[in-house]
């Protein structure tokens, strides 16, 4: 994971998660993409973490995530979020399983609420699906489906508290029984008896200001000016110097505000 406030931010909206999500992607892409798609909020995936889990160099991953950038599916940036005592700038890679255009990533960026695409179909919460499986992790453990159902608002209740699907399991298969008589009833008691504490989270940042980064220069500027993610001088057109007919802020209008943002962060120090 990164540090707090760093990392990986999932774009809202997506459609759900199937096989051909990045089909249209060189196989390489696709699988980086992939792995991208499934790690959590706030993971590290810097080039230089991700050259040591999947098999592949810093130079190729640099090269990969620039063309998930011109597929639409990745985007890179800064965001200014409020904490209690300070303003802090924290780098963010935002990424989206559906590849998007560049108007839809302008709109995020000025922060307008994206239209939902779609419309789901009901899923498995994360405790049913933690439930429905256990019994791969521990045989003896196999529940029918009315008894993931019937057991579901208890590990969500876990979940709630903060604890890790890993801490869940060990809780749950650990030194069980031989035999085990009735699985179902078992593992009730367990997730009753061993229930753990409330974790107090910290309160969420607040985001102030989003600036995204042309991904050859690292210049910031507004998402309208960076098509594909990159600015028009690294597409080789002259740098607009007035705003667009959306009201987007041209580069300049950008550091203009990011340099208010972190004098105001002074102040308050």
């Amino acid at each position: 994971m990164a540090g707090p406030g760093y990392g990986k931010r999932s774009a809202p909206a997506q459609l759900p998660r199937t096989e051909r999500d990045f089909a249209h992607l060189p196989a390489r892409e696709a699988s980086i993409a992939a792995h991208l798609d499934r790690l959590p909020e706030g993971a590290d995936i810097s080039v230089k973490t991700l050259a040591k889990v999947l098999p592949y160099g810093q130079c190729a991953l640099r090269t990969a995530l620039n063309r998930l950038q011109d597929a639409g599916h990745l985007r890179r940036g800064s965001e200014c979020v409020a904490r209690d005592e300070c303003l802090l700038w924290v780098t963010r890679t935002f990424f989206s399983r559906t590849a998007r255009d560049d108007a839809w990533w302008a709109a995020f960026t000025r922060g307008d609420a994206p239209p939902q695409e779609h419309r789901q179909r009901p899923t498995r919460s994360r405790a049913f699906v933690l439930l429905a499986a256990l019994g791969r992790t521990a045989p003896p453990l196999t529940l029918s489906a009315a008894d993931c159902a019937a057991l579901e608002p208890q590990v969500t209740e876990w979940f709630e508290r903060g604890a890790t699907e890993t801490e869940l399991l060990h809780a749950l298969t650990d030194g069980l029984p031989s035999p085990v008589h009735h699985a179902a009833a078992l593992v009730r008691r367990r997730l009753t008896d061993k229930m753990p504490p409330e974790r107090v989270a910290p309160a969420p940042p607040r985001t102030l200001l989003v600036s995204l980064e042309c991904s050859d220069c690292r210049a910031p500027g507004s998402e309208q000016a960076l098509t594909g993610g990159r600015c028009g001088p690294c597409r080789g057109e002259p740098a607009a110097r007035s705003a667009g007919p959306d009201g987007a802020v041209p580069a300049e209008g950008v550091r203009e505000r990011m340099a208010e943002v972190r004098a105001a962060m002074s102040h308050r120090r």
